[in-house]
């Protein structure tokens, strides 16, 4: 039964990574914790390893198809990189600090992010600006971009989850990217951000048992594929919907198993 639930765990888990862009942690954190009875920071490293093919194999689909933009992802993962080390090191410190007050801000987050798919807005046009407001503009979001992108490194490797829904968050709604590009690219990202944790994590002390953690990598990888194959081949619109209802379904089993 335990086998089961690692399969079935690693399979959702994927399938958040590659239709969504979140990070497989957003379930396979607290089910391996609060069910399966994992210390919270071996659980962690679990998720961060699964983290790690799953995120590269959803990167290399969205890049084929076109959807991944590391002109504009690249200072976002150099600085997301740095907080995943420091974060490492506060999650081994703080391990069992309560986390249910950010749990909380995480599953407002989701739902903010499941409205933007679902009810997109159409691109406003900038009137009344000078070439040079603009490009101050454009500035101040870069550097707030790279900022955010810091902050969601350390909270991934702090907690090992939730760095995918913010990632998503600041390629949207700062660098104007769509569903599609901000999947793809934020993969990318959060693929160098996972692998920095399990690293770090693993150094510090962190341990996943050999079998569970190629069940559960396996699996999210498998789930990762298939999900973010499906993404590619249907319409903006369409994936924008899927990504909204998957942020709503996780947002309420986190209320279930907080």
């Amino acid at each position: 039964m335990l086998y089961l639930i690692y399969i079935l765990t690693g399979l959702v888990g994927g399938v958040l990574i590659g239709m969504a862009g979140l990070t497989a942690a957003m379930v396979v954190t607290p089910i391996l914790a609060g069910i399966c009875g994992w210390n919270a920071y071996d659980a962690t490293t679990m998720s961060l390893l699964a983290n790690v093919p799953s995120a590269i194999v959803t990167s290399y689909t969205y890049y084929k198809n076109g959807n991944v933009d590391m002109k504009r992802g690249s200072s976002v993962s150099v600085s997301a990189f740095v907080g995943a080390v420091a974060g490492s090191f506060l999650g081994y410190l703080f391990s069992k600090v309560s986390e249910n007050g950010v749990s909380y801000l995480v599953i407002l987050g989701n739902l903010f992010m499941a409205l933007k798919f679902l009810c997109p807005e159409g691109k406003k046009k900038e009137t009344g600006l000078t070439d040079s407001k603009k490009a101050a503009k454009e500035t101040c979001k870069e550097f707030m971009a790279i900022a955010f992108s810091f902050l969601i490194g350390v909270e991934c490797g702090f907690m090992g989850s939730a760095g995918g829904m913010m990632m998503l968050m600041v390629l949207t709604l700062l660098l104007g990217m769509n569903t599609k590009l901000a999947v793809g690219t934020g993969s990318v990202v959060m693929a160098l951000v996972a692998l920095t944790g399990a690293v770090s994590h693993l150094m510090i002390g962190g341990k996943a048992e050999l079998l569970p953690a190629v069940i559960i990598t396996v699996a999210c990888t498998l789930g990762a594929v298939g999900s973010a194959r499906f993404a590619n081949r249907v319409e903006e619109k369409v994936m924008s919907r899927c990504a909204g209802v998957i942020l709503i379904l996780v947002s309420v089993v986190s209320l279930v198993l907080g």
